[in-house]
């Protein structure tokens, strides 16, 4: 591969040992590409960091000064406003000047290659790159081909990684549930073609989580799913027996346009989280979604605004985990 000559539309491929790039030979996080192949204490360390910023919000000033004069820059490929808006939230509460690059009206679309504009942005003395990519990869590419000292955090590739919506998630059910090692956590969904599901899955493996299990259709779940340490279901009733925790995925409706499914009336039916469905798990269950929420297709809106919601809770708790993970890639650790 020539990567002068990668533009943005291209397909990157992730490097097969992700640590090599994202890990200090110390084991420090250099950039965050995946949370597959991190330890549990330092997704713990990542967790435990977040505690630390996690009550600011309380707080009259809600800032500290643990990345002054650092300057943090938001590369959407992809639109997605609240990842967006919580990773600016968040460098800004670090006292970061952001820079938000609207990609849409940028010489990416007029063919500049992915390389060309990290070299761009590199000349503008920049410290750290918030990337999301259509395509699987293109955070590790970035990785591989920027400059010492420039961090990257991967805020969504292609079907392959979201880690800090995992990691978002992890905080959210440990807060409200404690050791993971006890609990049984239900994903349901549109696995295939989710990022954010193969992300949960290494994550709440990391952590030890006492059974994963997926379920959805067969037409929405990847050939030798089971090998990512979950269990496989596809009736969401017995998928949902005695879970302590229900994350939803959001059915990406062009998925409809390739036949995968024959259309949202009949995935609610057979899919949607009801409050009769919900019945069925642990009475103080956890419902989550990582957003925007297809109310009506993966979830009812009962139940998504209902007491066992933690949804809004989860958007809350993003800025303090991505604010963790900016100080630990930068190496000025916690509040």
């Amino acid at each position: 591969m020539n990567p002068g000559a990668t533009a943005a539309g291209d397909i990157l491929q992730p490097g097969p040992l992700p640590n090599r790039l994202q890990l200090t030979p110390e084991g420090r996080l250099r950039h965050l590409l995946t949370v597959e192949g991190l330890s549990r204490e330092l997704v713990t360390e990542i967790l435990d960091t977040a505690e630390s910023f996690a009550n600011m919000n309380e707080k009259a000033v809600k800032k500290v000064p643990l990345l002054r004069g650092k300057t943090v820059v938001n590369l959407f490929f992809e639109a997605s406003t609240r990842t967006r808006t919580t990773f600016e939230l968040a460098a800004k509460r670090l006292s970061a000047d952001v820079l938000n690059i609207n990609v849409s009206t940028s010489s990416a679309v007029k063919g500049e290659s992915l390389l060309d504009t990290l070299r761009n942005l590199e000349a503008m003395n920049v410290d750290m790159f918030v990337v999301r990519h259509q395509e699987s990869g293109a955070a590790h590419f970035m990785a591989r081909h920027a400059e010492p000292g420039i961090n990257i955090l991967n805020a969504g590739d292609g079907r392959h990684a979201h880690p800090t919506q995992a990691l978002l998630d992890m905080f959210t059910i440990r807060r409200f549930k404690g050791d993971f090692t006890r609990l049984k956590v239900a994903i349901v969904g549109d696995i295939l073609h989710s990022r954010v599901a193969r992300s949960q899955i290494h994550a709440l493996n990391i952590l030890q989580t006492g059974e994963v299990r997926v379920v959805a259709p067969h037409s929405l779940l990847p050939a030798q799913v089971q090998d990512l340490g979950v269990q496989v279901f596809h009736d969401l009733e017995q998928g949902l027996r005695d879970v302590d925790v229900v994350i939803m995925l959001r059915l990406q409706r062009e998925r409809m346009e390739h036949a995968h499914l024959p259309s949202e009336h009949e995935y609610f039916q057979l899919f949607g989280l009801t409050r009769r469905r919900l019945h069925v798990a642990q009475p103080d269950c956890l419902v989550m979604h990582p957003g925007p929420a297809n109310r009506g297709v993966e979830i009812d809106s009962a139940v998504a605004d209902g007491a066992q919601s933690v949804i809004l809770q989860q958007v809350t708790f993003g800025i303090a985990v991505r604010m963790a993970v900016m100080s630990m890639v930068m190496g000025v650790g916690g509040a």
